[in-house]
């Protein structure tokens, strides 16, 4: 089964496609993510309101407890080592 040809322009960025190409060289789209006019999203029934509302950013609790156990850990290597103690 071959393939068709890719459009001649591409429907993402409007770049020329060549008629041999695999995929738009300039945005990488190709049949399957979307350089063809008919997609499987059109006639999609999308709401036009919900992207307004801002998104929290990550809750950040501070260090995590082993990274101040490996730092206490390398301050008494140091402290013992300044000392000469083995």
């Amino acid at each position: 089964m071959s393939r068709p040809p890719p459009p001649e322009e591409c429907a993402h960025c409007g770049a020329e496609i060549p008629r041999t190409a695999r995929a738009c060289p300039a945005c990488g789209a190709d049949e399957r993510t979307g350089w063809r006019e008919s997609s499987i999203y059109d006639g999609l029934d999308l709401p036009d309101e919900g992207h307004d509302e801002p998104v929290p950013p990550p809750l950040r609790r501070g260090v995590a407890w082993y990274w101040i156990v490996v730092g206490l850990g390398l301050l008494v290597l140091l402290i013992l080592g300044a000392l000469g103690i083995r």
